[in-house]
This record gives C-alpha cells, structure tokens and sequence, in this order.
C-alpha cells in the first residue's frame, strides 16, 4: 500500500511542519502579509484568528465587528475583523483570506506558564477546510492541497 505521504504528494498536497509544544498543542509558522508569525493549530477553532495586539506586526487593515468571540475559558470577547489577508503556511498560499482580532492573552499566559512561546494567533477550520487537510499527527505535519491564486470566503460578520 502507497503511504500517505506519496499519495497526497501525488495528488498536489503541500506538506507544512507542525511542532508539538509544552502544552500538547501543534505548533506552525505561518506569515500574514509577508511577515512571519508562530501559531496554535486549532481544528476546534471555526475562524483562524490573530491576537488584537498584532495589527500592526502584521499590518492589518481593521474594523470593529459585532462578533463576540469564547473559547479556551473566555467569553463574550470583543473582536475586530481584517479582509484580504494573504495568509502563507509553508509554500500553501491564500491571497484574500478574513481575520478575527481577540485577545488572546489568556492563551498566552497559560503558555508562558507552560514553559511554551506565546503564539501570535490560532489558524483553524476556516483555513483547514479551504486547504482540504490531512493533519499526520505520527509525523507532525500537516497537509493543504495545492491552490492557484485562492481567495478564502468571507466572514458572516
């Protein structure tokens, strides 16, 4: 039997290295506008997300967003939104991707206390499912099929 690795290839999956860290989350780099970031894979996620703290690091255009943003032990988080991101995991590229803007310290405080990096945001299903990914825990990588010129759809909000 082929292994996953050969058939994905052939069928024009890019692969994207995934770190398992302190807290037993994967870890990837990814870059937003060009710039480089470090991000928590987040399957449970619905939107991929970047810390309301980052808008200038990743120079993002913003606006407020009616949304109100839980998870990981918060709720009713304020967000702003950021259109036509172009997001890159790896050699995957989306050219007009949507952001959420939270606050994602409470994260980050329980990975500092982890011994773990802090993290610039969470990439989720959003991305995922627009990049049709196999996530191979064994090998910690990650897989997105291969996309010409892909623009992600937009948020609901």
């Amino acid at each position: 039997m082929a292994s996953l690795k050969k058939v994905l290839k052939k069928k024009k999956y890019l692969k994207v290295k995934l770190k398992k860290i302190a807290t037993n989350h994967l870890e990837l780099k990814a870059k937003i506008n060009g710039v480089k970031g470090r991000f928590i894979l987040d399957t449970g996620a619905s939107i991929s997300c970047v810390g309301i703290d980052q808008i200038s690091y990743f120079n993002l255009i913003t606006e407020d967003s009616d949304l109100k943003a839980a998870g990981a032990g918060a709720i009713d988080m304020l967000t702003k939104r950021s259109s036509s991101n172009e997001i890159q995991l790896g050699k995957w590229k989306i050219d007009s991707c949507d952001l959420v803007l939270l606050d994602l310290g409470h994260i980050n405080t329980v990975l500092k206390q982890s011994e773990a990096k802090e993290v610039h945001g969470i990439i989720g299903a959003d991305l995922l499912e627009s990049g049709k990914a196999f996530i191979d825990y064994g090998e910690k990588c990650l897989y997105l099929k291969k996309v010409k010129r892909k623009k992600l759809k937009k948020l609901p909000f």
